[in-house]
């Protein structure tokens, strides 16, 4: 998780900092997203290391959604982290989706796959970039803040003449969660992973952002639906699963992005 409310700031600093008329509660996003998507049937699942993915029929269209993989429990005596483990194929997708205020946990992320396997497919929204070609062409002098170490900030930074990287666990480089409130108001472009609708970090961060800032989501967790577009994101930068069985295989053999990217992801971008 990527806490970012600073104890020592005042209630006020938020309001103050808030981007203007923006809805903040989570749940309320989601509850809009999901109540736009059609009821699909459940083909597959699979919950890998790093990634988890939902193949959902869709009125007869085979789709893939992927998210970010939450921590389960070790406590065998504990309640399941997935109660119908190994009866979830040709269950409703609205029953996986039921879950998405889960929290920390596989169920959360199955209902985010679901999610994404279920949106509506618009290519005709998508534009073929990659988020370093979006981030330095929406500023390559500006301020940029990026939540999330991303595999392509050694790249980024030799391209952009200010950025600032805030991740929980910072490599060299970087600077702690904790910065966020700093940070982040006097960004001009701010780019926050996907992850953050997952680890509930979303809304806080965003309430940080300046009102005149660009506000990026990218990452395979990141919706792409319009929906996004109202709640104060103005790019979505995100994944296509073009080869399903492929991508499930590397999935369930523990790769990491990269490698379920070369299995059969398309990277693509929508704006608002």
């Amino acid at each position: 998780m990527i806490p970012t409310a600073n104890p020592k700031e005042p209630e006020s600093y938020l309001q103050e900092q808030s981007r203007n008329d923006v809805k903040y509660l989570p749940m309320e996003l989601f509850a809009e997203i999901i109540s736009s998507l059609p009821e699909g049937e459940i083909r597959d699942v699979c919950i890998g290391l790093n990634w988890t993915a939902v193949v959902v029929d869709v009125g007869g269209n085979i789709q893939c959604g992927l998210a970010s993989t939450l921590g389960g429990t070790h406590d065998h005596s504990a309640d399941p982290g997935v109660p119908m483990a190994g009866q979830l194929l040709g269950m409703p997708s609205s029953a996986l989706l039921a879950d998405i205020d889960a929290g920390d946990s596989p169920r959360m992320s199955l209902a985010m796959a679901t999610l994404n396997a279920t949106l509506p497919r618009q290519p005709e929204t998508w534009t073929e970039l990659n988020a370093v070609d979006v981030i330095v062409d929406q500023g390559r002098e500006a301020r940029i803040a990026l939540i999330g170490h991303f595999p392509f900030v050694d790249k980024l930074r030799a391209r952009v003449d200010h950025l600032d990287v805030i991740d929980y666990n910072p490599l060299k480089g970087d600077l702690p969660a904790e910065a966020a409130p700093e940070v982040l108001p006097n960004a001009d472009f701010v780019a926050i992973t996907g992850l953050t609708l997952l680890n509930g970090t979303f809304d806080s961060l965003l309430a940080l952002c300046s009102p005149r800032a660009r506000v990026m989501m990218l990452g395979p967790s990141t919706p792409l639906s319009p929906v996004m577009f109202d709640h104060g994101v103005d790019i979505l930068a995100g994944s296509i699963v073009e080869n399903i069985e492929e991508v499930l295989r590397v999935v369930s053999q523990g790769g990491n992005f990269r490698q379920v990217r070369k299995a059969g992801v398309r990277l693509v971008t929508q704006t608002g």
